[in-house]
Formats: structure tokens, C-alpha cells, sequence
């Protein structure tokens, strides 16, 4: 079974323009591996990352959601020294945001088999450390899955 870390805009990707295909698609992948997690096919990982966003959130709509989405996420990730040091180093060498860099250390940090975010530059960024978990868009890991 796949263990798969997502970005936090995968949890949001619901809540963006509907009027744009890609976020459509995007939408629709997310929602299908968070069934795939409810059916047990998949693992996902809740980070203090994502709950340091979720609590930050102002809008309480996408704030509720992410907290229902947050428990069919049965890896825990939190905090450590390890993570940091990982992160630091990711920043430098790449153009990783912090937060980014963290989100990224937090799944190399548990063996994830894949990350998966919406943002292509972050793909593009992170692509370049050579790093253990495979870096994709939710759409493309959806076509692999049910292909």
C-alpha cells in the first residue's frame, strides 16, 4: 500500500476557481485518493504542517474540511530536529520556501512513496534534490493508479 504525503493545497483544491479544467481535474484526483484512503487502498500522512495551516486558515469552511480530511490521514508526522536540519538543507540547495522545504522533509522524513502537490514549480524545485519519494501532480497519480 501506497503511503502518500500531500501537499496542503490538496486539501484545498476543492475550494479553487471551478472555472479552470486543470483545477477541475486536480479537484477530482484529490477527492479520488482521499476515497482511495477511506477505502484502505492508500495511506495518508497529517504533518504539524498542515495543522499549522489548517489552524491559521481564516476561512472556516476550507478550516472544517481539511479537519474531516485530516482523519483518514493514519500516519502522524510531528515535529523534530531531524525534519529541520532536512529542510535547511533542501532550502539550500534548491529555491524551496521554508514551508515547502518542510512539507518536503516531513515525507522524506517518513519513507512517503510518493508527494504529491498541484504546484508544478514546486515539482520542478524539488525534482531537482533526487530525493526518495516520487514527485507528482494528483491527476498524474491517479492515471497511474487506475491504468
Amino acid at each position: 500500500m501506497d503511503l502518500v504525503y500531500l501537499d496542503y493545497n490538496c486539501f484545498q483544491r476543492g475550494f479553487d476557481d471551478p472555472g479552470q479544467v486543470r483545477i477541475q481535474m486536480e479537484a477530482l484526483a484529490c477527492q479520488e485518493i482521499f476515497m482511495m484512503a477511506e477505502r484502505n487502498e492508500v495511506k495518508l500522512a497529517w504533518s504539524f504542517m498542515h495543522q499549522d495551516k489548517t489552524l491559521l486558515c481564516p476561512f472556516p469552511a476550507r478550516k472544517c474540511e481539511a479537519l474531516r480530511l485530516a482523519t483518514l490521514c493514519n500516519v502522524r508526522v510531528g515535529p523534530r530536529e531531524e525534519i529541520s536540519q532536512l529542510a535547511r538543507s533542501f532550502q539550500e540547495n534548491s529555491r524551496l520556501s521554508a514551508k515547502d522545504a518542510i512539507h518536503l522533509a516531513c515525507a522524506v522524513e517518513i519513507k512517503a512513496d510518493y508527494f504529491l502537490t498541484c504546484d508544478d514549480k514546486l515539482i520542478k524545485q524539488a525534482k531537482k534534490l533526487n530525493l526518495a519519494p516520487v514527485l507528482m501532480n494528483p491527476v498524474d497519480y491517479i492515471r497511474q493508479e487506475k491504468s
